[in-house]
């Protein structure tokens, strides 16, 4: 396994992982193509590769000044629970460190638990929720990372 910097040619395993993780709000594949391409303004996409080169994560970040904020992160439901995401994790963290970011920030649903647990045990702790969040009206909580 190793984690990398997306590139075109992985737009569209990053799109189909996209729909497996996300069906309600999925980002499209021309939206991921821009943060590839860095035409959004402080978009970083990293890809989790299997030894044979198939993409099995990925997590997307924006980094603008001092802030940086976990957009998605997401690993093929295969793979979950052995460590993919904490290497994902790991690599946005040094990515916006070396951005000159100094704190790490991301909302997720108050329902899911084992998503909260995750970032937890990372180290982020909550410093807000904004209720009706979701389209589903589901509450968001966010949490920061001092980095």
């Amino acid at each position: 396994m190793r984690i990398r910097l997306a590139e075109t040619a992985d737009v569209e395993a990053i799109a189909d992982l996209e729909a497996e993780s996300f069906p309600a709000d999925s980002w499209p594949a021309g939206y991921l193509r821009e943060g590839v391409e860095g035409l959004l303004h402080g978009t970083v996409l990293h890809v989790a590769v299997d030894d044979d080169g198939v993409i099995v994560g990925h997590a997307i970040t924006s980094i603008v000044f001092e802030i940086a904020e976990l957009q998605r992160i997401s690993v093929t439901p295969a793979l979950r629970r052995r460590g993919v995401a904490g290497e994902l994790l790991a690599a946005v963290r040094d990515e916006a460190t070396r951005q000159g970011a100094e704190r790490l920030l991301l909302e997720v649903r108050e329902t899911n638990t084992g998503a909260l647990a995750f970032y937890e045990r990372a180290g982020f702790v909550e410093i807000d929720r904004r209720p009706r969040y979701y389209r589903d009206g589901t509450t968001a909580i966010i949490l920061q990372m001092e980095l």
